[in-house]
Parts: C-alpha cells; sequence; structure tokens
C-alpha cells in the first residue's frame, strides 16, 4: 500500500532532508522510523527537498509498505518512534500511481525575521535578526516585481540541478508586526516550484531593499546575474509551509488552522 504522511520538522538539527552518509537528515531519521514499524528497509519520498536548518510545517512524505495498521493510525505509530524533532501530523493512503514530488501543484514558504536592538534568543532557532529596520513600503513594492512567470536564474545559488529555471510565483506577501521587544517581519512566497536558495535569496532583495539598497530585481531578470541581487538569508527562517495538489489528501481536518 502506498501511504502519505504529512510532515513537519525543526530543521536545526538537520543537515537538510536527503540523506547524505555520516549526516543526520530527515529522510534518514524517517526511513529509521519506517523500517522499524514495517520490519523491513523502506524508502522515503518527500515533495521536494529542504536544506540544512530549513524547517517544515506541512512537508508530504510517501512511502510503500504493507501493515496491518489503519493508513490513518499510521502517524501515532511513527510518532512513537521518530525523535522529538520530527511529527507526522497526519496518514492516509493514496493510489499506488500516485507521485508525491510530480503531482504537487503548488508550495509555500515563509521567510520569518525580525529587528530589534538586541538579539532575541527565544527567536533564534526560526528568526534571521536583521540589522536595520526595512521600509515595508519599499519591500512591498519590490516584492510585486517577484509575481508572475519568470526566468529566476539569478535567484540561484551555486549547485543546482534544475533543468530550466523559469517558475510561477501566484503571490508573494510582506507582513510586519509590532512586538515589545523588537519587529517582526513574514515574507510568504506561493509558486509552482522554486530553485535552489530561492526564497532565501529573494527575501534577502527584499529585505536589502527596504533597508534602502536600489531595487535589482528588474536587472536580475534581464541578465540572470546572481551579483545583481543582495545576499541569501541564512537557513534558519524559512519554514516550508505547505504543498497544495489540488485535491485534500488528509481528509477534511487537513488544515486544521495551522496553513
Amino acid at each position: 500500500m502506498r501511504y502519505l504522511l504529512l510532515t513537519s520538522y525543526d530543521g536545526t538539527e538537520f543537515s537538510g532532508w536527503q540523506k547524505q552518509p555520516g549526516k543526520r537528515t530527515v529522510q534518514a531519521e524517517m526511513e529509521r522510523a519506517a523500517g522499524e514499524l514495517f520490519g523491513v528497509p523502506t524508502a522515503v519520498t518527500a515533495s521536494g527537498r529542504t536544506d540544512a536548518g530549513v524547517h517544515a510545517l506541512g512537508q508530504v512524505v510517501m512511502l510503500d509498505g504493507e501493515s496491518a495498521i489503519p493508513p490513518e493510525r499510521l502517524a501515532a505509530c511513527f510518532n512513537g518512534s521518530l525523535s522529538r524533532d520530527v511529527r507526522v501530523l497526519r496518514s492516509a493512503s493514496a493510489p499506488k500511481d500516485f507521485d508525491v514530488t510530480r503531482a504537487a501543484k503548488r508550495k509555500t514558504y515563509r521567510y520569518s525575521a525580525y529587528y530589534a536592538p538586541t538579539e532575541l534568543p527565544l527567536f533564534s532557532r526560526y528568526c534571521a535578526r536583521l540589522c536595520q529596520k526595512p521600509d515595508i513600503r519599499k519591500m512591498r513594492a519590490a516584492a510585486e516585481l517577484l509575481v508572475g512567470k519568470h526566468d529566476f536564474a539569478a535567484f540561484r545559488s551555486a549547485g543546482f540541478t534544475s533543468k530550466t529555471s523559469e517558475r510561477e510565483l501566484y503571490e508573494v506577501t510582506v507582513s510586519e508586526k509590532k512586538e515589545r521587544f523588537g519587529v517582526f517581519y513574514e515574507i510568504t512566497v506561493t509558486g509552482n516550484g522554486f530553485l535552489y536558495n530561492m526564497v532565501r535569496i529573494l527575501s534577502g532583495e527584499l529585505f536589502a531593499v527596504g533597508a534602502g539598497k536600489e531595487e535589482g530585481i528588474t536587472r536580475a531578470f534581464q541578465t540572470g546575474e546572481r551579483k545583481c541581487l543582495a545576499k541569501t538569508m541564512p537557513a534558519q527562517g524559512l519554514t516550508l509551509l505547505n504543498v497544495d495538489y489540488g485535491v485534500p489528501l488528509f481528509g477534511t481536518e487537513e488544515l486544521y488552522g495551522i496553513f
């Protein structure tokens, strides 16, 4: 039977999703738990890879196995074996020909950062600290340039393997929230796919524009040159929020208010 797992993890202590010799990864942790549960080595595939230090709230994972456990109960069984920084939120069955990677229609990422005079330790695992308070109006104006279908060649780091750099972004929003000890920012991006470090690069550019840098997005689209854009933001601020397949995979309670 083919199973789907809606998975959440804190990426701080992981070297990314994909298995790597001698390193702790989310895929290796999931496959260890799956092997214990099914009694045989079990391959686990995700909707896409996340890099070292990147988190996920709604990563969708696929595996094949045979068990008398009802599909909806598989989540609880996994959680009894997984480490505390990985949890399966929902589980369900899927058609045998379902492909968790190719069937994904859109993904949503969120980049979180804050500005404060002093570093805030409670947020250091999930937010990047900004050196300067950005102008959110400038950030939002620059974000509008990113929406649509473009060649995002300049928005990728070395080591990319994608055959094409053309992607479509459906929405890019920037929010600001003032708290007692600082100002918090979230950049939320929804698109049909993303290049290596693309969200961290575009977030770095938006924060830089907000801090007074001349907007380089237009030039980056024209030339495809990475140097037109600002620095790549740190990994800890990035979270994979949701993977949309066009149909609910985990029943009517799939969203339950957190996505």
